[in-house]
């Protein structure tokens, strides 16, 4: 059986991997015309490691990243209100969270991949069901049969909004900007994840390599005018904490970039017939726990077991059941996090950080064990 993936980012490269460790015919199709090193940085969780772990691939990651102990909630003047020490989950799985450039992860995976075709430049235009199964109209022109199809193309689905058209996106109201600075963090801080929340505004950063420190910034804007007035990153954290002011100074302008924050709600509709939907495709949230890529990557190993062990609808059916909890858990939390991280009154904001403090560490370490506990199938 050929399967065929579509799209060649982290959770078809994955994808495509796992499956290809169990002997399945592989062929992705990539909108882009070549595989290139760019974007920001991505922080793999442990849940995700233990996936690449799996796939033989933690040494590789670990030598072309950084690690990550600890997580670490500040007020803007980037005194902490809350930490997550990962040190015992560490231990528990062997594996560490893992800060690297997401170009150089998509590069490291593209090239792990044995005898997968992989298709570029072909943009997915619509997906028409005939009697062999489907067949794939690219905008190149090119008409593809396929018998099996996992679409892992993102919140803008091709596939997804072919299968399920009226799925709309759901708008935060927050543009993200994410850079890496030519920057080298102090010793105390380069292994662990640093937030600062502020009013109506956050701001994170990690090392990902030695002098590369990724960043992202998010805002929150009431209007259109208001969306517009904002978008220059300088007038909109221009009165921050000096680390933060240094690591924006220090990355180039043309290499910042801007997006406004969206995912859907939940859905259950992930499958039909012989056509899958992983990561964004069926479950986009928000980055507000870091946990998209990595929830991808848990789509990639849990549907590559189900179809080594159960035909393809069953399988299809039986991946979704073993992902969907834990995945719309996912997307539910990171929507309310983002909303509680941009409280706008400072009474709320006092409130919110007062109750970070009090916080017992066993709830966060309680929510970590099951965003790090992997499905059994």
């Amino acid at each position: 059986m050929t399967i065929d993936i579509i799209g060649a980012g982290i959770g078809g490269l994955t994808t495509a991997i796992a499956l290809e460790q169990k002997g399945f015919k592989i062929r992705i199709f990539e909108q882009a015309e070549k595989i290139k090193p760019v974007g920001a940085g991505i922080i793999l969780a442990n849940n995700a490691m233990q996936v690449f772990d799996k796939l033989g691939l933690k040494k590789i990651l670990t030598e072309n990243g950084n690690p990550v102990s600890a997580i670490k909630i500040t007020n803007s003047n980037l005194e902490v209100i809350s930490e997550i020490n990962l040190t015992q989950f560490e231990q528990k799985y062997n594996v560490k969270n893992i800060a690297i450039h997401r170009g150089s992860l998509q590069q490291i995976l593209f090239e792990q991949l044995k005898k997968t075709e992989v298709y570029l430049g072909h943009k997915l235009n619509k997906v028409v069901k005939n009697e062999g199964g489907h067949m794939l109209h690219f905008e190149n022109g090119k008409k593809i049969q396929s018998t099996t199809i996992i679409g892992s193309d993102g919140l803008h689905s091709k596939v997804r909004t072919n299968l399920f058209p009226h799925q709309p996106i759901r708008f935060a109201n927050q543009l993200c900007w994410r850079g890496i600075a030519n920057h080298n963090l102090p010793t105390e801080l380069k292994n662990e994840l640093n937030e600062a929340w502020g009013k109506n505004e956050r701001f994170g950063f990690v090392q990902i390599a030695e002098n590369k420190v990724y960043w992202y910034a998010l805002k929150t804007y009431k209007n259109a005018q208001h969306k517009q007035k904002i978008n220059e990153i300088e007038k909109s954290f221009a009165n921050v904490n000096s680390t933060i002011n240094n690591l924006i100074t220090a990355t180039p302008k043309e290499q910042i970039n801007l997006a406004e924050i969206s995912d859907f709600k939940p859905t259950k509709n992930w499958y039909q017939e012989n056509v899958c939907l992983i990561g964004d495709a069926a479950h986009a949230a928000t980055p507000n726990m870091g946990q998209g890529a990595c929830q991808a990557i848990e789509d990639a190993y849990i549907l590559s077991e189900c179809l080594g062990k159960h035909k393809t609808n069953e399988a299809f059916e039986t991946f979704r059941n073993l992902r969907l909890k834990k995945a719309h858990s996912v997307v539910k939390t990171s929507w309310t996090l983002g909303k509680v991280a941009h409280l706008s009154n400072p009474v709320l904001v006092a409130l919110r950080n007062q109750m970070l403090r009090m916080t017992p560490k066993s709830i966060s370490t309680k929510q970590s064990q099951q965003l790090f506990q992997l499905a059994q199938v």
